[in-house]
């Protein structure tokens, strides 16, 4: 039972039939189940959709990406520590996830056993809020990698052209070069901010939300002991 529900059933209670705090509690208590039993879900929806994430990276990194540079050319060639930080960025997030599920579940099984409702919520609130923090982090570190790639190889490509056309770097005029790099920053932020767009939206629809419902269920929950 969300909150928009749980106002109408108290509105159409009748005046004389109040909830005591046991009925509050256990209306409440049914509420944070509902809010679990969802977020399991989509813990299971966020595992598919982060190996489909790591796979597609993965495929462009080792695949397709050297092949279309081969074509393109054939003396350009990944550098490895591009290949790190791209292969880093994919293992922090996978790590943040798994850390996330291991310490979500410790924390569910604990509390199912020996926590009362107020603690639950505040150790669940916690352990969500510290996964919003490292996705964060490991969301920074991708757009990193996604920039450092896109910027190396825009610069080699641009040198490669230089070189095949025998222009000195000195001969280009200084307007040609600061549109060649508003060109190149204007796709690398639409590319980036498309990505921490739709990571972002992901991360909310998945997880976020649930937070602040939780935080209200601890709310009223704190108001009632008050």
């Amino acid at each position: 039972m969300d909150l928009e529900n749980l106002k109408k059933t108290w509105n159409k209670l009748p005046s004389d039939n109040q909830l005591d705090e046991d009925q509050l509690r256990k209306m409440l208590g049914k509420r944070t189940r509902n809010l679990m039993d969802r977020i399991d879900l989509n813990i299971k929806i966020g595992f598919g959709v982060l190996f489909v994430l790591i796979a597609i990276f993965a495929l462009d990194d080792y695949l397709l990406s050297p092949l279309m540079l081969d074509k393109l050319s054939e003396n350009i060639n990944i550098p490895g520590w591009l290949t790190f930080l791209s292969v880093f960025s994919n293992a922090l997030i996978f790590t943040t996830f798994i850390y996330f599920v291991i310490k979500y579940y410790r924390v569910k099984k604990s509390c199912d056993t020996v926590c009362d409702l107020k603690v639950s919520l505040i150790k669940i609130i916690d352990t969500l809020k510290i996964y919003q923090t490292l996705f964060y982090l490991a969301l920074v570190a991708l757009l990193v990698a996604i920039g450092s790639g896109f910027v190396t190889g825009m610069y080699r490509g641009f040198l490669d052209v230089v070189n095949e056309k025998g222009i000195p770097l000195e001969e280009i005029q200084t307007n040609q070069k600061i549109i060649i790099v508003l060109i190149g920053l204007s796709i690398l932020i639409l590319i980036t901010g498309a990505v921490f767009v739709f990571l972002r939206w992901g991360f909310r629809k998945l997880y976020g939300n649930y937070i602040y419902k939780l935080k209200l269920t601890l709310q009223e929950l704190q108001e009632i002991d008050d």
